[in-house]
């Protein structure tokens, strides 16, 4: 099921946000991969404590295009935390159908009846053109996994006429030939909900699907048909090769291996959101994009921080014994209003922890002193302790996306539920692609 989550929604914006704009992004392209640990970038920061917890902002690409860039010590403080908390609960089946639902016009409606006729057909036409051209976007080792063209386009958008009109147009900024060859790796979020699940460590959220879902619901209408006319007049313009794709999801990865995600997502005081300003519009619509950016800046971003800073210090309040891994989008630590000066406005102290940097465990540790746990070692990742590729299992089956649609949905949850009656034994749950947990044979 394509579900976009909140990730994908940040994901399609920033590409958005500096597609508009690229010329304020052109000096931090050129920046240097390093690979020795001092000199990596670092997006984990310490809140201290005893025992200390921790902030990692992660980025929603394939976790194998950013792991070998990621410090130690945030792997490390990963492995020792005892809880790992998410923007969303990605282990409650719940939120899948809460997404689903979330993303649905009301019931007996269909994007046809929503549209102006002019982008409704635009919309049907460039979908034909993706599905023509996906065939030849896919890569042989996604073919070698199971994952062909036709499965995919249904995945994504075999139910788009049920979809609010705000959702199809992230969705169509997810159906492009350099988006398409990421498909069927777990992204760097779901990739440590997986491992936290396989570790067996505490996890939640900070959040509910109706608090990320409701105020994109909310745009005003005119406001989304604007936003969808220019994602479309994009798309289209792309097709007809007469502008180049100035940014890309390869250089937003190489953005955060570099460190320099900050230049991206903020230019001054313009945080990670929306952004369809454009010299060459009229009057009237630049209005209508300022108003855009102002409402997601405010409902979307500094609402947020406020709402998850929060419930963190809830948390670490009602935990004092705990060790918490807050693994949020890095937008929510970067630039003004965030997340760690909620936290700090509460009186706690957070500080950056840059690579190779050693981490402070504290003098609680669950009856260990400091000698047993160095001696003691930590549970490797998956991918780093076995051969085996960790998105498939016995039955080589890929942990991809599954249709989006509600009635598809129900036919997988009975399969899987056929399938464990016949399980004897259970053994460590994984994920696929959209937070759908996949029992192992």
């Amino acid at each position: 099921m394509m579900l976009v989550t909140w990730g994908v929604f940040i994901h399609a914006f920033l590409i958005l946000l500096v597609r508009a704009n690229p010329w304020s992004f052109r000096d931090s392209a050129n920046c240097e991969l390093n690979r020795k640990q001092t000199e990596l970038n670092s997006f984990l920061w310490t809140i201290k404590r005893d025992p200390p917890s921790y902030f990692y902002g992660t980025i929603h690409v394939p976790y194998t295009r950013v792991w070998d860039f990621i410090p130690e010590n945030s792997k490390k403080a990963f492995q020792e935390s005892q809880i790992v908390y998410f923007e969303l609960d990605l282990t409650d089946p719940h939120t899948i159908s809460a997404l689903t639902s979330c993303q649905l016009l009301p019931q007996g409606e269909n994007l046809q009846d929503v549209l102006p006729r002019d982008i409704y057909r635009r919309l049907k036409r460039h979908l034909e053109y993706v599905k023509l051209m996906m065939p030849s976007w896919m890569t042989p080792d996604q073919r070698g996994k199971g994952l062909y063209a036709d499965y995919l386009f249904n995945a994504i958008a075999g139910n788009w006429e049920r979809k609010r009109p705000v959702w199809v147009m992230l969705m169509v900024n997810s159906l492009t030939e350099a988006d398409i060859k990421t498909r069927g790796v777990p992204v760097l979020d779901l990739y440590l909900a997986q491992e936290a699940e396989r570790m067996r460590k505490g996890t939640g959220a900070v959040e509910m699907v109706e608090e990320q879902c409701h105020p994109l619901n909310r745009l005003n209408f005119s406001q989304v048909i604007f936003a969808l006319n220019q994602t479309l007049l994009q798309q289209e313009s792309l097709r007809a090769g007469s502008v180049q794709i100035p940014y890309t999801t390869e250089d937003l990865i190489k953005h955060y291996n570099c460190g320099d995600l900050n230049s991206i997502i903020f230019n001054h005081d313009t945080s990670q959101v929306p952004n369809f300003n454009n010299v060459t519009l009229p009057p009237k619509e630049q209005i209508t994009a300022q108003e855009i950016d102002s409402y997601f800046r405010q409902e979307l971003i500094y609402k947020r921080n406020e709402r998850m800073g929060k419930r963190v210090r809830a948390l670490l309040e009602e935990h004092p014994d705990k060790s918490f891994f807050f693994a949020f989008g890095a937008g929510h630590f970067l630039g003004n209003n965030t997340v760690i000066d909620v936290l700090r406005s509460q009186g706690y102290e957070v500080e950056h922890t840059p690579a190779g940097q050693p981490l402070n465990r504290g003098s609680k540790s669950e009856g260990q002193d400091l000698d047993q746990l160095d001696s003691s070692p930590l549970e490797p990742f998956l991918h780093e302790s076995q051969d085996q590729h960790p998105l498939e299992d016995e039955d080589g089956m890929p942990h991809m996306l599954l249709p989006d649609s509600l009635e598809l949905l129900e036919k997988v949850e009975r399969k899987l539920k056929k399938r464990r009656r016949k399980q004897k034994k259970q053994r460590h749950r994984q994920f696929n692609d959209l937070w759908v947990r996949i029992e192992e044979r």
